[in-house]
C-alpha cells in the first residue's frame, strides 16, 4: 500500500459527515468525553469487523471441504459482507500506530496476482521490474503456512507483492477480472478447488491450503486489533489512548479522518485509477466491489466526526462527538464542515447507485465514459474541498498542525 506522502506533499486534510449529532448540547461536551466515544467507536467497529471475518473463515472452510458453485458463492458473499465494517474502520488507521502497523498485512493493494497463483498472461499487467510477479507460490514446493505468506509480503521490496489480507483472499475466490462484460467480475471456477481429476488449473490442494491460511491470518490480525480497542483489558492500546494529552488525542482523530479523505481515498483509491483509466488500480478489482469500498470509507470519516456507528446488527453506538466539540468553539466551522461532508457523502453514493445499475467502478473510470468520469471527479473534488474546513475545525479545538505528509507522522 502506498503511503499518502506519495500522493500529497503539502496539502492538508478532509473529512465526512451528513448531519450533526443532536443527542447532547455542544457546550457540555468535553475533549475527554470525545476521546471516550472515539475508543467506543473503534471497539464496536473492529468487533464487527472481526465477527464478519470469522463468518468468512467458516464459509471458506465449508467451500474448501465441499467445493461447489454454491459454497463458493457463499464464501464470496461473506467476503463482501466482511468488507463493509472493515471499510468503516479505515479512518482509525493513520492516526493510530497499532492500526497502521497491520494495515499492509490486512488491506494492501493493488497486487501482482502472479505472485500467488496462475494468471492469464496476455491480460496480466504487473509492476515493471517485479522479479516475483510470476512466482506462483501455489505452484511451488514451499510449505504453505503463515510464515511463508508473511515472508512473501512485499518480497524483493515491491509493494505489488501482496500475499496476505482481504485482496489476496478476493483474488483466490474471484480470480482475475477480464472485464469481458461491464457487469462481470472475476470468474474463477469453483473447480480450482476440486478434488482429484475434477481439479482445474492444477494444484487445487495447495490453492485450498493458501486460501485457508490467508483467511486464518486475516482473522488473527483482526483479533489483535479488536483486543487493542476492547474495554476492560489492561495495558491495551485503548487504555493508552485515553491517557494521551487531549490535544494529541484530538490531533490523531482529525489526522486519521483527513488522511483517509484526501491522500488515500481521493488520491490513491480514486484519482490514481481515474487518471490511468486502469482497472488494475481500483481497490477491489477482482470482485468489482470498489464502489462500496469508497462509500464505506467515506462513512468511516463520518462516523468519527459524528460520534456514531451503526453496527452490523442495526444497533447504534452514539455519544459525544468532534462535531459538537468543534461547534462549542466555532459554530461556523462546524456547520461548514457538516455541509461539505454531507455533499461528499451524496456524491459517493452516486457512484454506488451507478454500480448497482450495472456500471461498476471500472466502467465509470473508462476513458470514453464521460458521465462516469464526471461522477468520480465530483467525489474527488468534494473530498479535496474538505481540506481547509477540517484544518479550521482542528484549529478550533486547539490543534495547530496536523502534519499530514506521511501516515508515520502521528508520533510515538
Amino acid at each position: 500500500m502506498k503511503r499518502i506522502s506519495q500522493i500529497v506533499s503539502t496539502a492538508l486534510l478532509g473529512g465526512l459527515l451528513s448531519t450533526a449529532p443532536t443527542f447532547a448540547h455542544a457546550d457540555t461536551v468535553t475533549a475527554k468525553a470525545v476521546m471516550e466515544q472515539y475508543v467506543n467507536l473503534a471497539s464496536a467497529s473492529f468487533s464487527d469487523t472481526l465477527a464478519t471475518a470469522k463468518t468468512l473463515q467458516a464459509k471458506v472452510a465449508a467451500f474448501i471441504a465441499n467445493p461447489s458453485a454454491d459454497t463458493q458463492q457463499a464464501a464470496k458473499d461473506a467476503w463482501l459482507a466482511a468488507r463493509k465494517p472493515y471499510s468503516q474502520t479505515e479512518a482509525f488507521r493513520f492516526g493510530n500506530p497499532n492500526v497502521d502497523a497491520l494495515e499492509g498485512e490486512i488491506n494492501a493493494w493493488p497486487l501482482d496476482e502472479g505472485l500467488i497463483d496462475y494468471v492469464k498472461q496476455d491480460v496480466y499487467d504487473h509492476e515493471e521490474g517485479n522479479a516475483f510477479a510470476t512466482a506462483n507460490i501455489i505452484a511451488g514446493k514451499d510449505n504453505i503456512d503463515t510464515a511463508l505468506l508473511k515472508a512473501s509480503q512485499e518480497k524483493g521490496g515491491s509493494e505489488a507483492n501482496v500475499a496476505t489480507g482481504y485482496h489476496a483472499i478476493e483474488f483466490l475466490l474471484w480470480g482475475q477480472d477480464f472485464n469481458e462484460t461491464p457487469t462481470t467480475s472475476g470468474q474463477r471456477p469453483y473447480t480450482d478447488y476440486a478434488k482429484g481429476d475434477a481439479c482445474t488449473n492444477g494444484h487445487c490442494e495447495r490453492r485450498a491450503a493458501y486460501l485457508q491460511v490467508v483467511t486464518d491470518l486475516l482473522v488473527a490480525d483482526l483479533q489483535q486489533l479488536a483486543d487493542d480497542w476492547a474495554d476492560g483489558k489492561d495495558n491495551n492500546y485503548r487504555s493508552a489512548f485515553l491517557t494521551l494529552d487531549e490535544k494529541e488525542a484530538l490531533r490523531r482523530m482529525l489526522f486519521g479522518m483527513g488522511s483517509l479523505s484526501l491522500g488515500e481515498l481521493a488520491g490513491e483509491r480514486m484519482n490514481v485509477a481515474l487518471l490511468a483509466h486502469s482497472q488494475e488500480d481500483e481497490h477491489s478489482c477482482f470482485s468489482d466491489n470498489t464502489h462500496n469500498d469508497i462509500a464505506e470509507n467515506a462513512r468511516s470519516i463520518q462516523n468519527i466526526f459524528n460520534g456514531t456507528y451503526t453496527r452490523t446488527d442495526g444497533s447504534k453506538v452514539e455519544g459525544a462527538s468532534l462535531a459538537q466539540l468543534v461547534a462549542s468553539k466555532d459554530a461556523k466551522a462546524s456547520e461548514t464542515l457538516v455541509n461539505k461532508l454531507a455533499d461528499t457523502q451524496q456524491k459517493a453514493e452516486a457512484i454506488v447507485e451507478a454500480a448497482q445499475n450495472g456500471e461498476n467502478f471500472d466502467q465509470q473510470i473508462a476513458p470514453d465514459n464521460k458521465d462516469g468520469n464526471k461522477r468520480i471527479k465530483a467525489t474527488i473534488t468534494a473530498l479535496r474541498s474538505q481540506t481547509g474546513d477540517i484544518e479550521a475545525a482542528a484549529k478550533a479545538v486547539g490543534v495547530e498542525s496536523l502534519n499530514p505528509e506521511s501516515s508515520d507522522s502521528f508520533g510515538g
